[in-house]
């Protein structure tokens, strides 16, 4: 460690205080100091003398004013998620020793895509509130991005989502679980229609789309697909990726089509509203992973919770497990 970074270390152990994290975090969601003084019901000049002391315990300039606010600058980005993550860690450790003092064991925070089948949720419910005594469960439903989002800001301790191709950076690992095969889901009285002739892709765009939104590992798929077939991927009329709001779509729209995971649609199906195409796709949607943060990898909850998924993606089609895996994660449990 240099001379530099050790005084840093020794100033920021002797000086800061969790009243300037709530300063930076106010800050961050403000950007003026004359709504930050509002919130923190404090004067203008005392958030200005405050925000200095900040500063000189970093020993850097952590702000630039501009005409739209307060600018982080590049060592101001980084203490601001300094402060955001250690703010969000005592509140999760806040919940945590209030789940215990009720009786609870703890408390995991799960985030789930809403296109992965429900036995997989229902495993990882079932194991977590099978345990006795019992573990406090948030479960927040998102789009990969958002619960990837979620996990770096520390609101998760874990998530099943898609397999995410942008970076995520070194502190959150992603597992592959299982591929799913893709299909293409149409109102069920529309599918002897839709169904004539071999597929042609220019045809398909000419329907009413539903997407998932942008930015998804799902939306990039669909729409290279449409671009290796040489034609521009159609505009959605609706962007989603809730299960109910496809299933209305489907019920009210004729000529509406969607890909999902076949396992998924076949849940759809069994309502009668939506039939699958007789279409074989020749390519899988972005695997099915496990997400989790580098410091919760260790954790035995998140550690046991983990191979409990790995089980349920057994009996799923396009596990890449072998028996030689289920023998060995048996013996782990």
């Amino acid at each position: 460690m240099t001379e530099h970074a050790s005084r840093l270390q020794h100033t920021m152990l002797s000086r800061l205080k969790l009243r300037h994290l709530g300063l930076l975090q106010s800050i961050a969601r403000h950007r003026t100091l004359s709504r930050v003084a509002l919130e923190m019901k404090l004067s203008q000049p005392a958030i200005t003398k405050s925000l200095r002391e900040v500063e000189d315990i970093f020993m850097t300039r952590l702000f630039d004013r501009t005409s739209r606010g307060l600018e982080a600058t590049p060592a101001g980005k980084e203490i601001l998620h300094f402060a955001l993550v250690t703010l969000a860690d005592m509140e999760s450790a806040a919940q945590v020793l209030a789940a215990i003092d009720t009786g609870l064991t703890g408390r995991v925070r799960i985030g789930i895509t809403p296109q992965v089948p429900e036995s997989l949720l229902n495993a990882a419910l079932t194991h977590l509130l099978g345990q006795s005594p019992k573990v406090s469960v948030l479960v927040k439903e998102g789009t990969t991005d958002e619960l990837v989002a979620a996990l770096h800001a520390r609101e998760l301790d874990c998530a099943i989502g898609r397999s995410f191709d942008d970076s995520i950076g070194d502190e959150i690992t992603q597992e592959p679980i299982y591929d799913q095969e893709p299909c293409l889901l149409v109102p069920a009285r529309s599918r002897a229609r839709l169904s004539r002739g071999a597929l042609n892709w220019a045809r398909m765009a000419e329907l009413e789309w539903i997407f998932p939104p942008p930015n998804t590992p799902m939306r990039r798929t669909y729409s290279a697909i449409f671009l290796s077939a040489g034609v521009q991927p159609p505009s959605p009329i609706v962007e989603t990726m809730s299960l109910r709001s496809i299933e209305n779509v489907l019920r009210n729209e004729s000529n509406a089509v969607t890909i999902l995971a076949r396992d998924v649609a076949a849940e759809l199906v069994l309502g009668g509203v939506c039939a699958v195409l007789p279409y074989k796709l020749t390519w899988n949607l972005p695997p099915v992973s496990f997400f989790v943060p580098r410091h919760m990898v260790q954790h035995p909850t998140v550690r046991t919770l983990a191979a409990v998924i790995r089980t349920a993606a057994l009996g799923l089609p396009g596990s890449p497990f072998t028996k030689a895996h289920r023998a060995g994660i048996t013996e782990k449990l």
